[in-house]
């Protein structure tokens, strides 16, 4: 689970006139937990890891890209969520729940890494189409909030969306743009001529050898290719993904859930996590 971004959602669907006992805001705490909750038990994964974006606009990739995610520069971390988030931490920790990050890098880079070493199948829940790129035939999926629930996007929807192979997706944003990463895209390609593109020679480093694009844009596709794809060889410490008892501290869920006022929103969690299929040698 991306879990900086449906931490961010849960912050703004959830009113913020939910608070604990002493006043402490906890909307975004009940929303994550309860959506966590929720998709554990529509989705019966037999491990489960949430991760998180220790930096939200790299350094390295601004480097590249200026204008990359520039947005965030102006519409920050709202100030009402930024204490809760180490709550959400502290009630992942208690549950046993694996919550992993590094440094100087997104959320999307460490499901990416993760999913690089472990078997399918794999579904990625986010609302980061970059995630896209990994999407594999149905071994490995996207679930992408929309309007009307979680879309199952595997290699069959991509090429329906978007008329090309799950793993050009990155290739297809970098030539169209993408305003919400801060991609300009190249000047008269649109949706259409970009998968045209990539159909036709596979992808931007095959377009590159041809020599088609002149030099500003090669340039830009060569930085943009390092941007935007995400890393899947980061040196993380893989998450166990699951305990062999649930919660793995339970004086400590008591504890948070009496002070915040989130005792029920614990017990869905636990609930969810209790039932997870067992391990199989498959």
């Amino acid at each position: 689970m991306d879990g900086s971004s449906f931490i961010f959602r849960a912050f703004y669907a959830i009113p913020q006139t939910m608070r604990g006992p002493d006043g402490t805001l906890t909307n975004a705490v009940r929303g994550f937990m309860d959506n966590l909750a929720r998709q554990i038990t529509d989705r019966r994964p037999r491990r489960v890891a949430v991760t998180t974006d220790e930096d939200w606009r790299p350094d390295w990739r601004v480097e590249l890209i200026p204008s990359y995610k520039e947005h965030r520069t102006a519409e920050p971390i709202p100030p009402a969520l930024i204490p809760q988030m180490p709550i959400i931490m502290d009630c992942l920790a208690a549950v046993g729940l694996d919550a992993v990050g590094l440094e100087g890098y997104e959320a999307e880079d460490i499901i990416a890494s993760i999913a690089s070493r472990v078997s399918p199948p794999i579904e990625i829940l986010s609302g980061d189409r970059d995630l896209f790129s990994l999407v594999r035939g149905r071994d490995v999926i996207v679930l992408y909030p929309e309007k009307g629930g979680l879309a199952t996007v595997d290699e069959a929807e991509i090429e329906r969306r978007y008329s090309i192979p799950g793993r050009a997706y990155s290739d297809f944003a970098i030539l169209r743009g993408d305003p919400s990463d801060g991609l300009p895209g190249l000047a008269g390609v649109g949706a259409k001529k970009a998968a045209d593109l990539v159909r036709r020679y596979g992808s931007i480093g095959a377009m590159l050898e041809a020599g088609i694009f002149r030099a500003a844009d090669a340039d830009y596709l060569e930085k943009a290719q390092r941007v935007v794809a995400p890393v899947t060889d980061l040196k993380i410490e893989m998450p166990r993904g699951r305990r062999d008892r649930w919660p793995d501290d339970p004086t400590r869920v008591q504890d948070l859930g009496a002070r915040y006022g989130i005792a029920s929103s614990f017990e869905r969690l636990i609930n969810a996590l209790q039932s997870m299929p067992a391990l199989t040698n498959a």
